[in-house]
């Protein structure tokens, strides 16, 4: 059996508006073992995007315990979380979070420089990523310049740079149009059969996805049901 790369155990996530509480997430527990395609399932403001947030080291939990593979993680200073985020995780934001004055390439390739990466590897790795996701005549446009799904693949591209091990997704087909859906779902089906941990929020999912992924687990108001 593959072990458990993550486990939550009753976390909770509350924030404050004034002075009202609001639980996004609530007694939530739960393992994906190495290797998993688990998908989060729900509708907008069901806590999909939260959990995610906080399994990939981007939002600490307000009670609960966190663990990365065997190490309690949700205490640990922020500078051992940044490094555990680039040595562990590639994240796909639903956003995007692009930086409007660079190239697709040296979007894709950012998370190589704090490691160090000169400059010719870092574009010779984006540019790989780029052209497996058809963008490779877009390499050097402005991230402004282009459109909301290439912008999303550029995203993915990104998310994969370091070859992480756990792969968090929130809503990746969200922008894609239908002529690249498929291209998207063949990289994720690739990246299953090298035994990457896939975790991915879907609100809707096209029914081709139906035999890709492992598990779906369910949300409604911050819990699992």
């Amino acid at each position: 059996m593959n072990k458990t790369v993550i486990k939550v155990e009753k976390i909770t996530k509350q924030y404050r508006s004034g002075k009202i509480n609001i639980f996004a997430l609530r007694d939530v527990s739960l393992e994906i073992k190495k290797g998993e395609f688990v998908i989060l399932n729900g509708p907008s403001g069901s806590g999909k995007t939260t959990l995610l947030n906080i399994l990939g080291l981007l939002t600490r939990i307000t009670t609960g315990s966190l663990f990365l593979e065997d190490q309690e993680v949700s205490h640990l200073p922020d500078h051992f979380l940044s490094s555990l985020r680039k040595e562990k995780t590639g994240f796909m934001f639903q956003q995007f979070n692009l930086i409007a004055g660079y190239s697709a390439w040296e979007n894709v390739s950012l998370p190589l420089v704090p490691m160090g990466v000169s400059t010719k590897t870092r574009k010779k790795k984006a540019l790989k990523l780029l052209e497996e996701l058809h963008l490779e005549t877009r390499a050097d446009f402005l991230a402004n310049e282009l459109s909301g799904g290439e912008q999303q693949r550029v995203a993915i591209a990104r998310a994969l740079i370091n070859d992480p091990e756990i792969i968090l997704a929130d809503e990746p087909l969200s922008n894609i149009d239908e002529n690249n859906i498929e291209l998207v779902l063949n990289k994720l089906t690739e990246l299953k059969k090298a035994g990457k941990t896939i975790i991915t929020s879907f609100h809707f999912f096209p029914a081709t996805i139906e035999g890709l992924f492992d598990r779906m687990i369910k949300f409604e108001s911050g819990r699992i049901i």
